[in-house]
């Protein structure tokens, strides 16, 4: 895949950033605390993601995965021998996080085990119709999907892959991980749940669990950003952030990042700005070059356990509005938010609320100080 390169707007000068952040720090020894905590968290934090396997037990409407080829882009190894030589490998190699998708994980447990074994830092990307187990798995976080809330969820998720409709996908979740430390649910919002998204969070809360806000992009059709009315939509999820604070992790910078695709420095989230890509590939050499940063070492890897992907999800990037790229994206501009200290405490607020998504990353977790 071959993306053409914008030069945006370049980041101020490394030069003038750290001289801003001295006297930041110099005037607010609060926020240098603070910094200095997440820095030496995200110091320990190398991440990559794999795709564990290509195999699914249900069909979302609009799935990047299945409908970007992906599960047919690559031959699937079970090979048990093959995945433990690659997590020691990963290990060796000093990253310390993998973030494991699919397909559908727990369909895989076998596979799952080495990198718990090996990494310290592990997610799990989950539809929530299978339970992951506690034991062997305390210290896993576990990202559970969920498309628009309230009926909306089964009439886009609920379907097995021989095509058949079931209910109570969202239920079945709240059931298998109540009060679950471990979890948190991953919202995509989309304008047509806009009714079910208060309910939606108030019924994970009532659960004990957290829920960061995603953004429903439905891949395969012809619009799958298409939004009407982004004003009311950003209305809406930043009100119910405010009435479950504790609940949704998602800080109302980012939400409105995630809605309407746009930073408060003019960029316009896409390829260009992007940091989630597989850095190595040949592909991004102009975009490692134009000036943005990117996640240094990140790695993507197909159900293969070789061959590297384009980037974090579909590598369609026009049409992608990720919520972990998004927030990917804020925590590597660190030097667009030096221009104040309010700016600074608004950046560090996004910091602390990306890294509250993982329990692995929660200052409770046994895996925080490892």
């Amino acid at each position: 895949m071959s993306i053409p390169v914008t030069i945006t707007q370049r980041p101020p000068e490394r030069a003038e950033s750290k001289a801003r952040l001295r006297e930041i720090r110099a005037a607010r020894p609060d926020l240098a605390a603070r910094l200095k905590t997440l820095r030496t968290f995200g110091r320990r934090v190398r991440g990559c993601e794999i795709h564990l396997t290509t195999a699914c037990n249900i069909r979302c409407k609009g799935c990047w995965y299945f409908e970007g080829g992906f599960d047919s882009a690559v031959d699937e190894t079970s090979d048990p021998g093959l995945i433990r030589a690659f997590a020691e490998k990963l290990a060796a190699d000093g990253v310390t996080q993998a973030t494991l998708i699919g397909g559908e994980p727990t369909i895989v447990l076998d596979r799952v085990r080495p990198f718990v074994e090996h990494l310290p830092y592990i997610t799990i990307s989950s539809n929530g119709l299978r339970p992951l187990p506690r034991d062997g798995f305390e210290n896993v976080a576990i990202g559970i999907s969920l498309f628009g809330g309230g009926p909306l969820d089964d009439a886009l998720r609920a379907h097995r892959p021989n095509g058949s409709a079931f209910r109570g996908l969202f239920e079945t979740g709240l059931k298998h991980y109540r009060d679950d430390p471990r979890v948190t649910f991953v919202f995509a919002l989309s304008e047509e749940g806009l009714p079910y998204i208060e309910p939606t969070v108030r019924a994970i809360r009532d659960n004990g669990n957290l829920v960061t806000f995603n953004f429903y992009s439905e891949h395969g059709s012809d619009h799958p950003l298409r939004i009407e009315n982004e004003k009311r939509t950003l209305a809406e999820a930043l009100r119910v952030k405010e009435l479950y604070p504790d609940t949704v992790v998602s800080h109302p910078y980012f939400i409105e990042a995630l809605i309407t695709g746009r930073s408060h420095w003019g960029a316009q989230f896409g390829y260009d700005v992007c940091p989630s890509i597989s850095v190595d590939l040949p592909e991004h050499e102009q975009r490692v070059a134009n000036g943005n940063p990117v996640l240094d070492g990140f790695a993507v890897y197909g159900a293969d356990y070789d061959t590297l992907q384009f980037c974090c999800t579909s590598g369609d990037c026009g049409n992608c509005r990720d919520s972990q790229a998004v927030y990917s994206w804020l925590m590597v501009s660190l030097n667009w938010f030096l221009d104040s200290e309010q700016r600074l405490e608004t950046w560090l607020d996004l910091a602390e609320s990306y890294w509250r998504q993982w329990y692995w990353s929660q200052s409770h977790s046994p895996n925080f100080h490892r």
